[in-house]
């Protein structure tokens, strides 16, 4: 992780899981960011427990308000930032809530599709379009134009199961709803590279592996990867992107992903 040096970092669904595993290692970083924004949408709630823990020993962790299906609650998560910032930008964006309904192909509905694809897709591109005067402000303030995540990205977390070529784990869990909202996250991220490119800014969808989280058990099963291996893993894979990355789908390893 020596080469991803960045100044801020915001991390949606950071109360638990990946999340949460993100804030963790940004936060034990030799050169930690200045500021890490850990939006939720329940900041003082149960759920946020150990986030509230970690802030109390790392002032430079900073619990914001975040809910990524509400236009309104994320136009004022991009206000309290910038103010935060004070005239910098954000450098890491990273798109990691998400939610999964378990069904099968007959048993899926309209409400959950709906209810899915809005936190899963839709939120991401709302918080891309919130934050792109901050993103655009963090690319502009680094030297050099070669794209790199200490610069400016856009980190959307997607899912091998969103992908359409090969998509995986179909006997364990058919999560239609799912799989659709991760396959259009994957065109999302496809969109927002070619049009925040001229910005400077990197956009890349990234496959965390089944890690052991509460979604990750859902099947019943226990997942392979650990929250921390899987997170080590993917900080590992950013400090190594690069232009020829952008829009890319890459795994916790660094593999490419077909779409």
């Amino acid at each position: 992780m020596a080469g991803l040096c960045v100044r801020s970092v915001l991390v949606t669904g950071a109360n638990r899981g990946i999340g949460l595993g993100l804030v963790r290692q940004f936060l034990q970083m030799p050169n930690p960011p200045e500021w890490v924004f850990a939006a939720c949408r329940d900041p003082k709630g149960q759920r946020a427990q150990e986030l509230q823990n970690l802030a109390s020993r790392h002032p430079n962790l900073v619990i914001t308000p975040l809910d990524v299906t509400d236009p309104t609650s994320i136009k004022a998560a991009a206000a309290r930032v910038e103010e935060q910032l004070g005239g910098s930008g954000l450098n890491l964006l990273i798109n990691n809530a998400a939610i999964a309904k378990m069904s099968t192909l007959d048993g899926e509905t309209l409400e959950n599709m709906i209810q899915v694809y809005t936190t899963n897709t839709a939120g991401p591109l709302l918080l891309g379009q919130a934050f792109l005067p901050l993103l655009k402000k963090a690319a502009q303030g680094s030297p050099g134009s070669e794209l790199s995540c200490s610069k400016a990205a856009i980190v959307n977390m997607s899912s091998s199961a969103g992908s359409i070529a090969s998509p995986s784990g179909w006997d364990q869990m058919q999560v239609v709803s799912y799989r659709c909202s991760k396959a259009a996250l994957n065109m999302l991220t496809k969109c927002q590279s070619l049009g925040y490119r001229e910005h400077g800014i990197l956009c890349v969808a990234l496959h965390p592996g089944w890690v052991q989280t509460e979604m990750g058990r859902s099947t019943g099963d226990t997942p392979p990867v650990t929250v921390d291996d899987s997170v080590q893993g993917m900080l590992k894979v950013l400090s190594s992107l690069s232009e020829k990355d952008t829009s890319t789908f890459l795994d916790w390893k660094g593999n490419v992903l077909p779409w």
